[in-house]
């Protein structure tokens, strides 16, 4: 079943409590597709620019990543417009490596490296990465039953977030996300400068980047037809009908997906640049 826009905004307008009281911002921002590669001087070589997406398959690793076409000139970014950070978004995430806590999926093996338009795109150290998504039957903690399922809610499953290293690199675990009534699958992203860490959690700082995450269409057709995704009986839009990816893969926000293993249910690692103005 397609999404429209109508139902998008619908969702996006719904009275949510904790949501962050602002428009979209209207930041510049590049996400680039890709495996880490920092060395050999990441800051120095021109961050990709988006294409219409491409599929690469590896029977022994089963990657699929982003078309990307790379600026030759150093230290220039190509940047595109962030996205709306969607009515599900709650502040004061949990610093934490693997969000998961017992919700259970095909795990997902995130690795992000975010780097400084404004710095001749130099890796961005101490930054917050900031995740969360649905789960398997298309509910996000805090906001569950919206998708019509009745679960427990402790309000921090599948939510929270890392500091990047000096190399601007940051790793999250979690698993891949179910979907819901007018959405294709994603994720949600936010990058946060600046931030206060104190009993667990975060205070302070400053947005530079919200955006969203997407999977292969194939690959993701697979997962959904697997336990316990395949018990989320809610129409789901395909990628190419949604209203938010705007089909220009990496620089959209699709991920690099490699297998680790021989079956979807060994997970996958999930890779992607992601360039910021902190200006």
């Amino acid at each position: 079943m397609t999404g429209n826009k109508k139902n998008d905004q619908q969702l996006d307008q719904q009275p949510a409590r904790h949501r962050r009281d602002k428009g979209v911002q209207r930041r510049r921002v590049l996400i680039g597709g890709g495996t880490v590669a920092l060395a050999g001087g990441l800051a120095a070589a021109g961050l990709a620019s988006a294409d219409t997406p491409s599929t690469t398959t590896d029977t022994s690793t089963t990657t699929v990543t982003g078309d990307a076409s790379a600026s030759t000139t150093s230290g220039v970014c190509t940047l595109t417009a962030e996205v709306t950070e969607g009515p599900y978004s709650l502040d004061g995430a949990l610093i934490r490596e693997d969000i998961r806590e017992e919700k259970e999926g095909v795990e997902v093996q995130y690795t992000f490296t975010v780097v400084d338009q404004d710095n001749d795109c130099a890796p961005l150290a101490d930054a917050l990465v900031e995740l969360w998504h649905c789960d398997a039957l298309g509910e996000y903690s805090g906001f569950v039953g919206k998708n019509g399922h009745t679960e427990d809610d402790d309000g921090t499953f599948l939510r929270g977030g890392v500091l990047t290293d000096s190399d601007g690199a940051a790793s999250i675990v979690s698993i891949w996300p179910g979907h819901y009534v007018s959405r294709a699958v994603h994720v949600h992203m936010r990058v946060h400068t600046d931030v206060t860490l104190a009993d667990g959690t975060y205070t302070g700082g400053t947005v530079v980047h919200t955006g969203q995450l997407f999977f292969d269409a194939d690959l993701n057709e697979e997962v959904q037809a697997t336990s316990p995704y395949s018990d989320n009986t809610t129409s789901e839009t395909s990628l190419g009908d949604d209203t938010i990816y705007d089909d220009g893969g990496a620089a959209s926000g699709l991920l690099t997906l490699t297998a680790l293993g021989s079956t979807v249910s060994d997970g996958y690692t999930a890779t992607l640049t992601v360039g910021v103005s902190t200006s």
